[in-house]
């Protein structure tokens, strides 16, 4: 019996590791970590994790230390996952799993990077960092001899690909993006169906973090102050509540008490709405919860519907700001120079990356090139984004 069977308590929905849909390749088990356990532990020592460090969250990496990468990020989703699922008796550490992998696809840059990534490989199916992380964890990590990719769990693909809720083409016509469709020919993960409750769970962790994190990061970098993030009405009683106990309070920590009430506010009323959910279906499995006719994790409408204020402010005055604008228009040039010139050349290359291209047989065959140079440049940190521009069209930079 390993440790994780002498945990106290676990719903009777929460995703159970011994009746795991196991793994793409037959692996013997642990005797020391559940399956999931292991899973989590797999994507903390794989190198797309480790880049998280160096990867956009809003601001690029050489913008100042203190500000959110995509690591800090993953690591702040994952706590709060962790936290919410032991509050609910689900798996902690399928939860905290799913959070910790869920942003590995991203391009340097963020958003701005996939935008532009995006836009490079329309005439090759697109590229998603949603999908881009089922490639990572399904090939293009090669640390092991048996496989490629982390040979993760069922539960913890299944999750990770669809933690946002099912996953279906949205309008006629539309196709499910390229490594999810040949997956799903290879590896049912039941795309058609809801998540299960741990991954509901890290998805909305997720915006918990990056909707408080965000006033957290746009309040120290001066894009917008308290008196002005403080009429939104989410945010407002918050703001009052620290004032009015600490008078005189230094800015720095009245941003932190504002941002952790939030944090906890948001997390007290998941849990809430998500009993509520859950009493009403009385999900008896697992399989129960994917079966549902709507997510069983959620905030309640009131606070959904305080949220898009929130968003709304954060779009204007932080993502879309002009400092912010600027910065990402240069990486989105980084971005589109890097994919033009490898796709035209790729003997520019390195060695590695040029043996891989050989090997498929993709030196011709222009949609099998640009994947290739698509992975090649989603891998990168932002710093290594900016270096590998500057040696390859600086004429006094060396190569």
């Amino acid at each position: 019996m390993t440790a994780e069977r002498t945990v106290p308590f676990r719903a009777p929905y929460a995703s159970d590791p011994a009746t795991s849909r196991g793994r793409r390749v037959a692996e013997a088990e642990s005797a020391t970590r559940s399956c999931f356990q292991r899973d989590r532990d797999r994507i903390v020592h794989s190198g797309a994790f480790r880049k998280l460090e160096y990867k956009t969250q809003v601001f690029v990496y050489h913008e100042g230390d203190y500000y959110r990468t995509r690591l800090t990020h993953s690591l702040e989703v994952a706590q709060i996952a962790r936290s919410i699922s032991r509050t609910l008796g689900l798996n902690e550490d399928l939860a905290e799993a799913v959070a910790l992998a869920h942003d590995l696809g991203h391009t340097p840059f963020g958003h701005a990077g996939e935008t532009a990534l995006n836009a490079c490989m329309a005439p090759y199916g697109g590229f998603s960092h949603n999908d881009q992380t089922l490639r990572i964890l399904t090939h293009l990590e090669r640390r092991y001899a048996d496989f490629d990719g982390l040979n993760l769990c069922w539960e913890t693909l299944e999750g990770v690909v669809k933690h946002n809720g099912p996953l279906l083409p949205t309008a006629p016509g539309t196709e499910l993006p390229a490594t999810i469709r040949a997956y799903r020919d290879v590896w049912d993960l039941e795309l058609h169906t809801q998540p299960g409750a741990e991954a509901q769970v890290a998805a909305l962790a997720d915006d918990i973090a990056y909707n408080n994190h965000d006033v957290d990061d746009g309040l120290r970098a001066g894009l917008f102050t308290v008196d002005e993030v403080a009429e939104i009405p989410l945010v407002r009683p918050f703001v009052e509540q620290v004032r009015a106990r600490y008078p005189g309070l230094e800015r720095s920590r009245l941003i932190h008490e504002t941002v952790r009430r939030m944090i906890g506010a948001m997390v007290e009323d998941l849990v809430a709405e998500t009993r509520r959910r859950l009493d009403a279906v009385r999900p008896g499995s697992a399989a129960e919860v994917r079966g549902a006719d709507r997510a069983v994790v959620a905030f309640s409408p009131a606070m959904a519907e305080a949220q898009l204020p929130l968003r709304g402010f954060l779009k204007q005055r932080m993502y879309r700001h002009y400092k912010v604008n600027r910065e990402m228009s240069k990486c989105k040039r980084v971005v589109a120079d890097l994919f033009g010139l490898f796709l035209a050349e790729p003997e520019c290359l390195p060695t590695p990356w040029q043996d891989q291209l050989a090997a498929l047989g993709g030196r011709d065959d222009m949609a099998v090139r640009a994947r290739l140079v698509a992975d090649y440049i989603a891998g990168m940190t932002d710093r290594y984004a900016l270096a590998e521009h500057t040696r390859l069209f600086d004429m006094d930079a060396k190569t």
